[in-house]
């Protein structure tokens, strides 16, 4: 495409018509297949823009310097956003400069201040691309700042000349000045949102994600150009932030307004599919939705056992004062105070029916405790329909953990035993059910943590009917130590099967070092296993000392484990101190019962 203007003159016309120029070969650019060649049609659009750079022209009389920094600034401006979208960052950078500084001391101009913080915003993508954080930082705190004075003063955006590109997604309609100047302060949010995180500053990071979304919602009404299924996700994902932070009330606040802008989505799918009938892309687009709104319902999963979890701890550390049914907000004084403000206002009304469903205050008793079960387990069967086993086993062994995680910290909260002892049962039902239908060599991970929280499960259970031994009748107290042998030993093959695993054979000449992410576990499995042993119950007769010598030893064995492992590798003695300790002892008073038992003649 030939752009044939006279371009020995710097005016307003020329540079206008030659913007024009440059926004045609854009467009032919995106109808035209240029896989062999991907830059070919910008290239052309640099070469239209760099015949207009000051030494190669000459400027009008007509024209006052004021607008000639302007008409010189949005051609700084095009070509470093061409050389940017061609990953010439270098000279982008420098075309950005360039704009910057015909145009300092003009930064509030009306017609000047969309160019600057574009150039700004720019310059901080182009710095972290590079990893300069300082660098960063200062241009887009410079850009916030120009546009909070521009606002103060009341400005109002101008064009001096149409402006074909900015650094903003391409609008369904056109854009007045004003609203890109919105979108380019929603975009500086947005960069210093990753900024923030990219240095570890969640705090900083929060804030400025709340407020990106808080901008791209709109002021009255939902933005017609929302990015439905983004907004959802990164909605939900901040609320994980406020949770982690204890912050519940914001939490709750961000994941119904996910929730909220989910349904009005569906309703425009649905209107869509009714008005024109399913499509392929229809069918995408409703895939997707599923999709999403399985993640969400696993957030508020997240919500609920996070909730179900500080509760409880709560209740252990016995700190229940004047603070009972309070908010939960952030009381540690060590983590940064959240601004409490950080909400949707628009929609608060709005989203009321949905945050009503769950509490954010502090569960007190079975009955707080039961509401807050029964959602999650709702969101979490909710999440199944689209994560199953058969299409996403990971996510689905994922969902079944959380589901067994819930059950535990319920059972916290039942004062009745055998009540307990049926969630914790439903805790093993969950996890065989799906262990059973995997191949441990290509879910290892999954396999390993689901061993080792069934090995803990059944131990609990068996804790708890060991306690009642002692009010069981004959009849009653022979039939409960079959149901603790079954229990320990399905114990003991969980942890077992952990053990083995991981790949790691020993010997009484050999003790082979366990990878770092898997000492603890794997030393508490042993001492678990040794535990376990001495929980076998076995009658005091003649025909079953041998049984009860077989334990002892077994157990033994699991705790000389422990103490030969941490004597050949100190380092690990700190990991397991107060057990290794625990295994010490015991070790010591195994051997006496070990003799006692050989001095009866009952020996291996």
């Amino acid at each position: 495409m030939e752009c044939n203007i006279k371009s020995d003159v710097f005016t307003k016309e020329v540079v206008e018509a030659k913007l024009n120029c440059v926004q045609k070969l854009l467009e032919s650019d995106e109808k035209c297949n240029t896989q062999n060649e991907p830059y070919k049609i910008k290239y052309e659009a640099i070469k239209i823009l760099k015949t207009l750079e000051t030494d190669e022209v000459d400027f009008q009389t007509d024209t006052s310097d004021e607008k000639k920094d302007i008409l010189l600034g949005i051609v700084h401006l095009q070509l470093g956003l061409l050389y940017s979208d061609t990953e010439e960052l270098k000279a982008g950078e420098e075309q950005f400069m360039k704009c910057l500084e015909v145009l300092k001391d003009k930064e509030l101009d009306p017609e000047a201040v969309l160019l600057v913080v574009d150039a700004l915003n720019q310059l901080g993508v182009i710095w972290y691309h590079w990893n300069q954080p300082t660098k960063v930082k200062t241009f887009l705190e410079q850009a916030e700042q120009i546009y909070h004075d521009f606002t103060n003063i009341g400005g109002v955006c101008k064009y001096y000349v149409k402006v074909p590109l900015f650094g903003i997604k391409k609008p369904k309609t056109e854009l007045s000045p004003q609203e890109i100047f919105e979108k380019l302060n929603t975009r500086t949010l947005y960069f210093l949102a990753q900024l923030y995180k990219s240095l570890n500053d969640h705090h900083k990071s929060a804030i400025y994600c709340h407020l990106t979304l808080r901008r791209q919602l709109g002021h009255n009404v939902i933005a017609e150009d929302l990015d439905y299924i983004e907004w959802v996700l990164n909605t939900a994902t901040l609320s994980q932030y406020f949770i982690v932070n204890n912050n519940f009330p914001l939490a709750k606040h961000n994941l119904a307004a996910a929730s909220y802008i989910l349904e009005q989505y569906k309703n425009i799918l649905d209107a869509k599919i009714m008005n024109n009938g399913c499509s392929e892309e229809s069918e995408a687009e409703m895939e997707n939705f599923k999709h999403r709104s399985a993640d969400v319902a696993r957030c508020w999963a997240k919500y609920g056992i996070a909730l179900l979890s500080l509760s409880k701890q709560r209740l252990l550390d016995d700190t229940e004062t004047e603070q009972e049914n309070c908010h939960l907000d952030n009381k540690d004084s060590s983590k940064p105070k959240i601004i409490e403000d950080l909400k949707f206002d628009i929609l608060e009304k709005k989203i009321e029916p949905i945050a009503r469903q769950i509490t954010d205050k502090y569960l007190l008793d079975f009955d707080d405790a039961r509401l807050t079960f029964l959602n999650v387990q709702k969101w979490l069967k909710e999440a199944q329909l689209y994560y199953t086993l058969e299409d996403h086993a990971s996510d689905h062994v994922s969902i079944v953990q959380d589901i067994s995680e819930a059950y535990r910290y319920l059972a916290f909260f039942e004062e009745h035993e055998d009540r307990q002892v049926k969630m914790h049962k439903k805790r093993i039902n969950v996890l065989e059910n799906v262990i059973k239908e995997l191949n441990p060599r290509y879910y290892k991970t999954a396999c390993m943590q689901m061993w080792i929280e069934l090995g803990e499960t059944y131990s609990h259970i068996i804790d708890i009917k060991s306690d009642r031994l002692h009010s069981l009748n004959e009849e009653q107290t022979q039939m409960s130590m079959e149901k603790i042998n079954r229990l320990a030993k399905n114990s003991i093959k969980n942890f077992q099967s952990f053990i083995d695993s991981l790949g790691i054979r020993t010997s009484d000449s050999e003790i082979r070092k366990f990878p770092d992410d898997v000492l603890r576990p794997a030393l508490m499995a042993y001492i678990h296993i040794g535990r376990l042993y001495t929980k076998i119950l076995v009658r005091d007769d003649c025909s079953k000392r041998q049984t009860l010598l077989t334990c002892i030893q077994n157990s033994y064995n699991a705790y000389k484990f422990v103490i030969d492992y941490c004597e050949k590798y100190p380092d690990a003695a700190d990991v397991i101190k107060v057990e290794l300790n625990l295994c010490k002892e015991l070790i010591n008073l195994q051997p006496i019962q070990i003799r006692k038992l050989k001095e009866l003649g009952f020996e291996n």
